[in-house]
């Protein structure tokens, strides 16, 4: 089968061929420029806690040398300070705090870990100075040409637009981008100095010295370095560099009492937009990222979402071309991805009027300005409306309601807590490490396995009929055991999406219910017939009776690259013979 055509070579469509990869689909990335990229300290990204790790298992482990994980965030309002919120992980190592700490770094120290992640990957084949001006598509395939200096014609099973906010693919799609033209602007400013609250990010509010504007932040960077961010009114003037320097002097010295020596590394203005397609599939091509959408006031990520994108499109491509057509899996992206973001944006503009200044609205909203400062933290927090990740509750691979469902603290659609999990055979991991390779995951919560030999909980308690129900399940699974879950009781069974997200849940081993669940996470129809293990379950026993006991119960990897079709309209089978597209 033809690879994945990838358009774009951002941190997003690297993602996903990398993604892809993991699962053992093969993708060619068609990349519009060089291949190289010019550093600029002061564009840098910030990845949640979830979209971190995913970039970490594809290959960029060593994110934490060239980005800071924040030791804690403080909010301030004028002269006062509203409130400081530890982090856990952070560059201080603080273990106890509820919040995760997000990963600050440079974009280019991110591409370029990415790239170099996908030269080693065989499956990927990154071509540079390719620029597409034609996409066709059948019902086969898809073709794309692209223009001198290396015009050639490429064959893909699918394509994902991953080309930016002015997409060419978009474009050749005719898909409308429609949205809010420069929502905000904020003057940017990369610099070294010492500020006082080494590791820590700051949101200013209101602050009380001149030239300083309604709000400015500072978030940390390796290596003494900060990030300065300056809301620019809407009716503002060009930024002019005396005037840059004028507002960094003044910062500084408003936060420090004098200005202090600093280095300045960059500086630029940054206009958000916000915009979202229409539609992010039509047949066989799709968009994500900037393609797709356009977000980042308030705090919102939009290169966060960017990647989720590529996570939640991977492992249903992998599926379709490992197992053929699968229509509601595919139309299921645009069905999740989309809403989410729709969410996320229409939050943002709802919170704008009333974070801005939004004159009568403003008084009809209940919160005095500390609900205020705490909803704008949100986006920067990865939490609420602007930033807590996406839960796919409403999806069309939801499984149908049942009475064997039953309550744990995560609720369906959401992403599961990152549990420590044990599989058959021994082996020790966090959940997260398990996610990404194309397996719908099933988790048993069996308080007490760790005290059992491998030899005798495999066989003990309920292990041999769940094992028998996993076995029956559609596509790859496989079968986890944790000693305990967030609001679950013992022998609760976890159905796991392979980008993490919950199925189901249920008391016990069901095998008609787990079945017709994992046919519904897949874009399947329920099946009438009975699968092995079917049965009335029986009741739990108790901690200490082995993981799970119940009472009364003894592909193929493809070479990568795109095929090269010589002329025009034309493709070359595996045989040699020639024929239409």
């Amino acid at each position: 089968m033809d690879p994945v055509i990838v358009v774009g070579a951002g941190p997003v469509g690297l993602t996903l061929s990398l993604a892809l990869a993991a699962q053992g689909v093969p993708s060619v990335v068609l990349d519009e420029g060089s291949g190289s990229q010019e550093p600029r300290p002061a564009r840098t990204v910030v990845l949640r806690e979830d979209t971190a790790d995913l970039v970490g298992r594809l290959g960029c482990r060593e994110l934490d040398r060239v980005g800071l994980r924040w030791a804690g965030w403080r909010s301030m309002r004028r002269k006062q300070l509203v409130r400081n919120v530890p982090l856990s992980g952070g560059a201080h190592g603080e273990e106890a705090a509820p919040l995760p700490a997000p990963l600050h770094l440079p974009q280019h120290e991110l591409s370029a870990a990415l790239r170099a992640a996908a030269d080693k990957e065989p499956l990927i084949r990154l071509v540079p100075m390719s620029r597409i001006d034609t996409l066709e598509q059948d019902r086969d395939g898809i073709t794309v040409h692209t223009r001198e200096p290396g015009s050639t014609w490429w064959r893909g099973s699918y394509l994902v637009g991953c080309d930016g906010a002015r997409s060419t693919v978009r474009k050749l799609l005719d898909i409308r981008f429609p949205g809010r033209t420069a929502v905000e602007r904020h003057a940017v400013a990369a610099l070294r100095a010492e500020l006082p609250w080494p590791g820590e990010a700051v949101l200013h509010r209101q602050p009380p010295w001149r030239n300083a504007g309604a709000e400015v932040s500072a978030r940390p960077l390796p290596g003494g370095v900060w990030r300065l961010d300056w809301l620019l009114p809407a009716d503002a003037d060009l930024v002019t560099p005396e005037a840059l320097i004028t507002r960094v002097r003044d910062t500084l010295a408003g936060w420090c009492g004098e200005t202090p020596a600093y280095e300045l590394l960059d500086t630029g203005v940054h206009t958000l937009h916000h915009r979202l397609a229409r539609r992010w599939r039509k047949r066989r091509a799709f968009l994500a990222g900037d393609a797709a959408h356009l977000l980042g006031a308030l705090g919102t990520q939009g290169l966060d979402e960017g990647v989720r994108d590529a996570e939640n499109l991977a492992w249903k491509l992998a599926h379709a071309w490992h197992h053929g057509p699968a229509e509601q899996l595919l139309d299921s992206y645009q069905a999740e991805r989309r809403a989410a973001v729709a969410a996320r944006l229409r939050a943002a503009d709802q919170s704008l009027p009333i974070l801005r200044g939004g004159g009568g609205l403003r008084t009809l909203v209940p919160g005095a300005a500390r609900g205020h400062d705490t909803l704008v933290a949100d986006g920067h927090l990865g939490r609420g409306a602007l930033g807590a990740p996406p839960s796919y509750s409403h999806s069309p691979l939801a499984p149908p309601h049942s009475e064997a469902h039953a309550a744990v603290g995560t609720p369906p659609g959401a992403p599961v807590t990152d549990v420590t999990v044990t599989a058959p055979d021994g082996t020790t991991a966090r959940l997260r490490e398990r996610l990404g390779r194309g397996n719908v995951l099933v988790v048993l919560v069996a308080p007490g396995t760790g005290v059992w030999d491998r030899r005798h909980w495999r066989t003990a308690g309920v292990m041999p009929r769940l094992t028998d129900a996993v076995g029956a399940l559609p596509g790859a699974t496989e079968l986890l055991v944790t000693e305990s879950y967030p609001g679950a009781s013992a022998h609760t069974v976890l159905l796991v999406r392979p980008d993490g997200h919950l199925v189901a849940a249920f008391g016990g081993v069901r095998p008609r219910e787990l079945f017709d669940a994992a046919q519904a996470a897949l874009g399947r129809a329920p099946r009438d017939e009975r699968v092995p293990g079917d049965g009335e379950p029986g009741s739990p026993g108790t901690e200490g009776d082995g993981p799970g006991r119940e009472k009364g119960e003894g592909d193929d990897r493809a070479e990568a690259g795109a095929r090269r079709v010589q002329r025009p309209r034309t493709r070359i089978h595996a045989d040699g013979a020639a024929g239409r597209p």
